[in-house]
């Protein structure tokens, strides 16, 4: 193993330690933040943590569109809009059911507890926005590019739900303010402040991660195809699944979920626009798969949901749908049919 090597494994190690602790500031702050702004938890979780996370990958693709050179550089926004609601489908969730057996918070097999009927509405709304952006996918027609606007508009419409609907019983008190942990009432300025220096390092230590995979990944012996499809969607949304980790074992399991499906309607939205305004948005056979799957665990989540029947078992058990995905893509790139649709994907989570 050679110096690179050791090099790459360590910035790879670091990296994800940094996020870690990043994010443990990151909630305690943001939980403040909309504590003294008078936002209800939920929409702590949907708006505004779900904002903050997905805002320094929204910022790489739009500098991506916009300012890229050649076609390869503006189809980062298909390539991300397409595999982070994939991993936050199929393992962001699936870690919150493994976080809620291992903390024994809640039984194997009784349903998790919380307001299933939320849940569900909101995961139905992403739903049809998600097919919507996928039908998109597969036809070309003069007046694409103007439907980016309604997928803005519908995350406003989204957002203005959110801080307007009630809020369920909390799931108990933010932890003292980090940077004024003596503090029964931390300053809002304070507890912003805490809440972008949080995100900056998130950021720019997810940056890191990313990277060390492109170096760490050939070496082990895995394509840089494969690293690119596989890891690197699991890496871009480490921040998002490190909140749920962290929101698990506080025991707010609810804030968590919430996090996770309010990230996901940003990812249906944001991207998705931003591609249409600025790439052809035109999908082949890997971004193909990835809407299938992500839809197929979209539509097991709501049949569980809407039975009251989502268990922290179950949920772990959507993690199987990656496991299909990755399965798909390893043989695509077997049979010589992974190719690189549309051109520059392969390198846009990278």
């Amino acid at each position: 193993m050679n110096s690179t090597i050791l090099l790459a494994f360590a910035e790879l190690l670091i990296s994800a330690g940094f996020v870690y602790w990043a994010c443990e500031y990151f909630v305690n702050g943001v939980e403040w933040v909309g504590r003294k702004a008078g936002v209800s938890q939920n929409a702590v979780g949907t708006v505004l943590a779900a904002f903050g996370t997905a805002l320094p990958e929204s910022v790489v693709t739009f500098v991506a569109v916009v300012f890229g050179h050649d076609a390869a550089a503006r189809n980062i926004g298909v390539g991300a809009a397409l595999g982070g609601p994939l991993v936050l489908a199929t393992v962001a969730y699936p870690v919150v059911g493994v976080m809620l057996l291992l903390t024994r918070s809640q039984a194997a097999g009784r349903p998790i507890e919380l307001n299933w009927q939320r849940l569900s509405r909101d995961q139905g709304w992403f739903l049809i926005i998600f097919l919507c952006k996928i039908a998109l996918g597969f036809i070309a027609f003069a007046i694409k590019p103007w439907l980016g606007w309604v997928f803005l508009l519908a995350y406003a419409a989204y957002t203005w739900t959110q801080i307007r609907d009630g809020d369920d019983a909390a799931e108990g008190e933010p932890e003292p303010l980090k940077f004024q942990p003596a503090s029964v009432d931390p300053h809002l300025g304070v507890a912003g402040g805490q809440t972008l220096l949080a995100l900056v390092v998130i950021f720019a230590a997810s940056r890191v991660f990313v990277n060390q995979l492109a170096v760490v990944g050939p070496w082990l012996g895995i394509p840089p195809a494969v690293v690119a499809l596989l890891l690197s969607p699991v890496a871009t949304e480490l921040p998002e699944t490190m909140n749920a980790i962290i929101w698990i074992r506080q025991g707010k399991h609810r804030l968590a979920l919430a996090n996770i499906s309010g990230s996901m309607m940003i990812q249906a939205t944001i991207p998705t626009a931003l591609g249409l305004f600025f790439t052809p948005w035109l999908f082949g056979g890997a971004l193909a798969l990835a809407a299938a799957i992500t839809t197929l665990a979209v539509l097991g989540l709501l049949m569980l949901l809407r039975r009251n029947a989502l268990t922290p078992l179950r949920l772990a058990l959507f993690a199987l749908f990656y496991l299909a995905f990755a399965i798909g893509i390893l043989l695509l790139w077997r049979s010589g049919g992974l190719g690189e649709w549309p051109p520059g994907f392969l390198r846009s989570l990278v």
